[in-house]
């Protein structure tokens, strides 16, 4: 046991005292004063140390008589001792005021055979000096120990698991704060267990359930920073059981040089559940398409449209033209590159020895609609990009079956106004984003994502000077709508956490990974291609839920624990979801040279054919006839099957009020 940890157990067993067991403890120690500075008054008075004499109890004992009394009439023993203030010091002052007059009376003026008379003077100023240092002492001990002690007790008791550099380091964080109460490390190497680490012991991690207990263990900071995903995953798996909420320190990558603090702790993200390995990007195929080059980006603002201007920036294009219908989305994408732009330096600079200054990108940025012919063709015309990545669409299955006839005036005509425009301004590389709900289609946004993959292989196999490519992949982590911060919000307000159904899965990608394989997927293109990204396995969204509550410390709420902390509901399956997706239509996929990037082969119409569909489409659209825009996309997708009845608001509630009589107005 430390010093620390012997001043707080003296300084809880004094707190935890009865009341007047506190104030027989400090007339005790006052009485004990005035014994001593008696002593010390004989001393001062006779310039060597005074061997006591049964004449020198006199004095000792008319100063417990005459003080004790004196400070109990004052209130001095009513004041609580580590709250005391300027107003018990004023209280002890009229009392030793008091005791002085009294005490040189009887032992200066009247005088007491064997006293020295100048001790009548000296001791009632050592006694108020010992005693106002003694008020002084607890004030500042017991009283700032003691809130230290109380607010210590309901921290966070924190074991570090990981006994590293980055171990160490956040240990050291963590003794700088006041927000947490540091138990003790966890380590898998066996050679560390029960040796003392920063005056903190290293347990197994076996012995966790047992700590938990003993030492009140409510987080878990993981300290691993060069794990593999794998490894990460595994322990992980061996956490999420027990109530201990997790959080962790991110990867080696994403940490800086310096020391560790505790801003780099953060929540668990997906992809430390998912246990998924990072592949390095190659950075050729990255920079072909955008390096020095004049860069188009449509849906900019959007999470996958601003990851890619992230992405191309730091490929330093030479302009960058940021394209949205959103006005608040352009701004914050633009204000968050331009900083970006002006904080990182030309790599080249520092190798050629130059005058290290920004990198010169220039960012555009245009309020614009896809589905506006002549706006698009005016800024195509303007700047003649080299490269488009189109990733404007309306992307939320209910929403856009809600409201179809805008979701596939975007998502179609959109993408179609985009390519033409692109075409006609002599783009060379025109890459689509799309998504792995454009395969077998059940719902309208799917659907309209395929009609666009459509029209581009169509125009792709016309003669032009434009590489049309399209990029398909599943869902993106922390997209809009996405149900991972969905879940950690429901978990923070108590529940319940909901879900369509308890089978449905899906696969997950980060963003960033998603833009940089999009942009090498582009720069592979031949022209027609459909590249299709390996998500790795699809996550059962249920257990993707349980475990996300388990590892925030808590437990899922079932029949069989009705006690648990977070309930599960499921709410059943909005109109045109699906249960699992797919990114294949068919299954004739070849490699490309990135282990993660496949090229797939499949079927579309001719130009001259599929512009007659999209006419026959608008018409329908014109008319508002969602159920025979319906019917022609059954006709034109391979697989479409919607699920249910048509769900447009607009048509739903006109076949409504044509059911009933008119109202009155």
């Amino acid at each position: 046991m430390n010093n620390r940890d012997s001043e707080t157990t003296a300084a809880t067993a004094l707190l935890d005292m009865p009341r007047l067991a506190k104030r027989l403890v400090a007339l005790a120690v006052d009485a004990s004063l005035c014994v001593l500075t008696v002593w010390l008054a004989l001393c001062l008075r006779l310039e060597h140390w005074v061997r006591l004499e049964p004449v020198h109890g006199w004095a000792m004992l008319g100063s417990v008589l005459l003080a004790l009394p004196l400070f109990i009439r004052f209130g001095l023993y009513r004041a609580i001792f580590r709250y005391a203030g300027w107003n018990a010091m004023v209280s002890l002052v009229q009392a030793m005021g008091l005791y002085g007059l009294f005490y040189a009376t009887l032992f200066t003026v009247i005088s007491v055979p064997g006293i020295p008379r100048t001790v009548g003077v000296i001791q009632p100023m050592l006694l108020m000096a010992f005693v106002g240092f003694s008020r002084v002492v607890v004030r500042y001990w017991l009283g700032g120990l003691y809130r230290s002690v109380l607010q210590r007790k309901h921290l966070p008791g924190v074991l570090i698991y990981g006994a590293g550099a980055a171990g160490r380091q956040l240990a050291a964080a963590l003794a700088r704060g006041t927000e947490h109460r540091l138990l003790g490390f966890l380590d898998d190497d066996t050679r560390l267990h029960g040796n003392s680490l920063d005056g903190r012991t290293v347990h197994a991690p076996n012995d966790l359930p047992d700590l938990i207990t003993e030492l009140g263990v409510t987080d878990i900071l993981l300290a691993l920073p060069s794990i593999t995903h794998q490894r990460r995953l595994a322990v992980l798996e061996s956490l999420r059981h027990l109530p201990v909420r997790v959080r962790t320190l991110p990867g080696m990558s994403d940490l800086a040089a310096g020391r560790v603090s505790l801003n780099d702790v953060r929540e668990l993200e997906i992809e430390d559940l998912l246990g998924r390995e990072p592949v390095t990007p190659d950075a050729q195929l990255l920079q072909r398409l955008v390096h020095d080059k004049v860069v188009l980006v449509t849906g900019a603002g959007g999470s996958i449209g601003s990851e890619l201007c992230r992405q191309i920036t730091a490929c330093r294009p030479h302009t960058l033209l940021l394209v949205d219908n959103s006005e608040f989305a352009l701004y914050q994408v633009h204000h968050e590159l331009t900083a970006l732009v002006g904080s990182q330096v030309d790599p080249l600079d520092l190798e050629d020895n130059t005058a290290i200054a920004p990198m010169a990108v220039t960012l555009v940025p245009l309020l614009a609609s896809v589905q506006d012919e002549e706006r698009m063709a005016q800024i195509m015309q303007t700047w003649q990009p080299h490269t488009v990545y189109h990733a404007a669409a309306y992307k939320h299955v209910p929403l856009v079956e809600h409201n179809p006839v805008q979701g596939l005036r975007n998502n179609v005509w959109g993408t179609l106004v985009c390519a033409l425009s692109a075409r006609a301004a002599g783009v060379n590389h025109f890459v689509l984003i799309s998504t792995d709900k454009a395969v077998r289609p059940t719902n309208i946004m799917g659907a309209s994502k395929r009609m666009a993959e459509l029209a581009l292989q169509a125009l792709a196999a016309e003669p032009g000077p434009t590489t049309f490519s399209m990029v398909r992949f599943g869902n993106v982590l922390g997209s809009s709508g996405s149900v991972v911060p969905l879940f950690r919000q429901q978990i923070k307000d108590g529940g319940p956490i909901t879900l369509t159904h308890p089978d449905i899965t899906r696969y997950f990608m980060t963003i960033p990974e998603a833009a940089q394989l999009v942009i090498q997927a582009g720069a592979m293109a031949q022209g027609g291609d459909v590249f299709v990204l390996d998500m790795g396995e699809p996550v059962r969204i249920m257990d993707l839920a349980r475990r996300m509550v388990e590892l925030s410390g808590l437990q899922v709420k079932t029949p069989l624990n009705p006690t648990g902390d977070i309930a599960i509901e499921t709410t059943g399956l909005r109109p045109g979801e699906k249960l699992y997706e797919e990114l294949l239509i068919g299954d004739d996929t070849q490699p490309t040279q990135h282990p993660r990037i496949l090229r797939a082969r499949e079927a579309f119409r001719p130009w001259s054919e599929f512009e007659q569909t999209l006419r026959t489409l608008e018409q329908a659209l014109a008319g508002q006839d969602v159920p025979a825009a319906r019917a022609l996309l059954e006709q034109c997708v391979h697989g479409y099957q919607p699920t249910g009845e048509v769900v447009d608001w607009v048509h739903t509630t006109l076949a409504h009020d044509t059911a009933r009589p008119p109202r009155q107005r």
